[in-house]
């Protein structure tokens, strides 16, 4: 599941961008997050998809509250939430 534009990407495709040399999504053409701050800033590409209203990305948020990842607090009440957002 590509951050950027939450598509998934078949390992055929991934596998193809990688042999031309291409070093970010190969649905959107969106670079990667940076390595050195991915955290902040894979939180920062769900937010934006977020705001967009994208179902999608409103359960990868829950998923990320729920496992308390990316310099997020463990929340189950606010996944739950995002959840049932995200399933409307």
């Amino acid at each position: 599941l590509s951050l950027c534009c939450m598509e998934r990407t078949c390992h055929g495709c991934a596998f193809a961008a990688k042999e031309r040399g291409m070093s970010n999504c190969p649905f959107c053409r969106t670079p990667y997050p940076d390595p050195d701050n991915s955290d902040a800033d894979t939180l920062a590409m769900v937010q934006a998809r977020v705001l967009k209203k994208d179902p999608v990305a409103i359960h990868s948020l829950g998923k990320v509250y729920w496992h308390g990842v990316h310099g997020l607090q463990k929340d189950m009440r606010k996944a739950v939430e995002l959840w049932t957002e995200a399933a409307k």
